[in-house]
Order: structure tokens, then sequence, then C-alpha cells
């Protein structure tokens, strides 16, 4: 069966991929606060156990997808997150949620890492960064028909969007299988895939060459710190919503689809943002890239402070409209910064490397953010939560200023 070239294949893969999440986690929350009953602490500590997973499997996955094929890997993924999803859906209970999360998170890290490398090999290094640009526009395209799926399944029952979004998610593996190429990976010969010490080699060079790289030192602890942010704040902006306005009636129109429109008009606002910042940024270029990290990180957490000092209704909502927006075009923006240093036969195994900090962070941090929501106030939580994002940026203002003095190479 023909091949996909690989381009399009990647913007379809971001596409679905995004349409089929967002169908899923536009009403997750408010379906773990309201049908489940979790307070603010357990809701932060789901998602802790989601990063932990992240944490635990990241770097094994990745070296996985280094050694035997990082299209399989994908594949693997998507069923497995997936699955997550329905487990969630279908059994209403704190336990299972939990479960969920173990599942899901696991098929997360097969894909983390290992779409960016095959991308990469496929149309080459030169091209790959602005691959993740367009990707990630066709992710938030991917999104917003998401979006409006998921208000429109919500309003029949909040748990239809969750196990139907999670079927079909996991469905793409079909895709995967029939119409994914992969003509440039070159896998470890079968005599040393099945030892220990290839997938060890693996990882002592990769951790070699972020030891020796002081760009990718930077990059792995901006991504912790953004990891500590994340957590809190994607957790709580919901029960913070649910807890402090009343949401506008409008006919027969369950509350809960109302997260779905203020979702919707984020994903649109953050597809303007990042066609400015595709723009304006040279995401082969150090500097610029860097450049735009820090407008995005100040920016983002301004917001998410504003956000969480809001009174009203409308406030609170267009504040978080610009918070959700800077945030997703940080992703792109990251993933060039570590592209730049890296080289391919390491690439997915460090790409799983940031994302392991990135579980770090939310590790460490989302309990923190959690107490600290319990204890005083879900407001409090929110506004330390972009407090967090404050120390990132001294660490950007430093790699601009010494761009030269740092160790770039490949």
């Amino acid at each position: 069966m023909p091949k996909i070239p690989a381009f399009k294949a990647y913007l379809g893969l971001r596409f679905f991929s995004a349409l089929f999440f967002a169908v899923v986690v536009t009403v997750n929350l408010v379906y773990q606060a309201t049908v489940v009953g979790l307070n603010p602490l357990q809701l932060v500590l789901v998602g802790t156990l989601l990063e932990f997973v992240s944490f635990v499997f990241e770097v094994p996955t990745g070296i996985v997808a280094d050694l035997y094929s990082r299209k399989l890997s994908v594949l693997i993924g998507v069923l497995l997150v997936g699955a997550g999803f329905m487990v969630e859906g279908l059994i209403p209970v704190f336990s299972a949620v939990l479960l969920a999360q173990v599942i899901w998170g696991i098929g997360y890290t097969f894909i983390s890492g290992a779409r960016e490398a095959w991308i990469a090999d496929e149309i080459g290094e030169k091209n790959a960064g602005a691959a993740f640009i367009k990707g990630q526009q066709a992710a938030q395209i991917g999104t917003f028909a998401g979006i409006a799926i998921s208000m429109a399944l919500a309003n029949i029952d909040i748990r239809v969007p969750i196990v139907a979004g999670g079927f079909f998610y996991a469905m793409q593996a079909v895709f995967i299988a029939l119409f994914v190429s992969e003509r440039n990976f070159v896998p470890t010969p079968v005599q040393k895939r099945e030892t220990f010490q290839s997938m060890k080699n693996v990882f002592i060079k990769s951790v070699g060459l972020v030891r020796g790289n002081s760009v990718l030192l930077l990059i792995i602890i901006t991504g912790a710190l953004f990891g500590s942010f994340s957590e809190g704040f994607d957790r709580l902006w919901t029960p913070f919503m649910i807890g402090n306005f009343s949401f506008p009636l409008i006919g027969n129109i369950k509350p809960v689809v109302w997260f779905g429109v203020i979702s919707m008009v984020a994903a649109i606002l953050a597809a303007a943002i990042t066609e400015i910042f595709r723009k304006r940024t040279d995401v082969f270029d150090h500097r610029s890239t860097v450049k735009a990290l820090f407008v995005v990180n100040a920016l983002l957490a301004v917001f998410v402070v504003c956000f969480g000092f809001s009174n009203g209704f409308l406030a609170a909502v267009s504040l978080y409209w610009f918070a959700a927006a800077f945030r997703e075009i940080r992703e792109p923006l990251y993933s060039a910064w570590v592209n730049q240093n890296v080289d391919s036969d390491v690439r997915a195994t460090v790409f799983s490397m940031c994302s392991q900090a990135n579980a770090v962070g939310q590790v460490v941090g989302g309990p923190i953010l959690g107490v600290i929501a319990s204890a005083i106030a879900i407001k409090a939580g929110i506004v330390a939560a972009g407090l967090m994002l404050v120390p990132s940026l001294f660490f950007y203002i430093y790699s601009i200023k010494n761009h030269k003095l740092l160790k770039l190479h490949k």
C-alpha cells in the first residue's frame, strides 16, 4: 500500500492526535471535578501520578525508538493513550482515574520524542524546525475541531467525549501502520537489539551530550521549571472557574459546554499568535529562538498571575485565553531549540530526556501547588504557578547574552 509523504503524514498525525485529544481533555477535568468528585489536591495528585509515570518511562521508551523503530513507538503510544482515556471515561471512580493515568502516561512516553525524531530523520534536520511550527499549527486546527465535537457530545453526557475520543485516538494506529513510512531511520543491528548494553550505550551517550553541552543543560533546567508551572495551572484553572464564577445561562446548554467555548477561543488565539512568532522567529538561529522563548514565558507568567487575581468572569476568561495561547506556542519553540543542539542517533532519547525534565518539574511542583491550593485557596495555587516561571527568564537572558561562549556543537 502506498505511503503518504512524510511531511503530510506528520501534519496528519499532529492534526488528528490533537483533535481526538481535545475531544477528551476539553471536559476531562470537569468530569474529574464533578462526576468523580475530586478535590483540588486530588486533581493535582492525578496529574502528579501521570508525570511520575512519564518520568519513569520517558528515557526507556525513547531508547526503544532509537534502537528499534520510531514509527512502531508512536503506534504503540497511540494505542495506550486511547485505552487509558477509555478506562477513565467508563469507570468514574478515583482508582480508575489513577489507573488511566498510568496507561495513557506510558503511551504518551512512546510518542514523546519519537514522533519529532521520526520527522526530523525523514525530511532532514534543516527542515525540522519549520515542520515543528507547521505541525503545531495543524494541531491547533485539530484542537479547535476537537473542542467543537467535545461540546456537542458533552451536552448529551459528559462521559461520551472521553470514551469516544479515546477510541478514535487509539484507531490512529491503523493509519500509522498502513500509511506512515520510515525510510531514513537506521536501527541497531539485529544481533545487538536485545542487549541491555545497547540501550545503556545510547543512554550514556545522551547523558554525556547533555553534560558536555551548556545549551542542553539550560534546555533541561528550563523544561523542569516549566513543568513545575504547568502541572498546577493545568489542574487548578478548572476548579477555580467552577468555584469562583457563575457561568452565563444560554438555553438548555449545560455549563460544561462553556469550558469548550473557552478552550475553542483559546485555540483560535493560539493559532494567531503562533503565526506571528513563526514569521518573526528564525528557528534555525539560537538567539532568535531563545528570545522568542523569553517573550513567551514572560507574558505567560504575567497572564497566569493576573488570572489568579481576577474577580470577574469576563476578566478571568480573557486572561485565561492569553495564558493558554502563550502556553501553546512555547512547545514548538522549545522543540526547535532542542533540535538545534542534538545529533540524529540520539535525538529521540534527548527529546525524551527533555520531557523527563518536564515531568520532574511537575512531580515536584504539582503537589506543592496542590497543597497551597487546598490549604490557602485555589487562587493562591494559580498565582504561585505563575511565579514558578520567573526563574526560567534569567536562564533565557543568560543564554542570549552568552550564546557565543556556550558549547554549541553537533
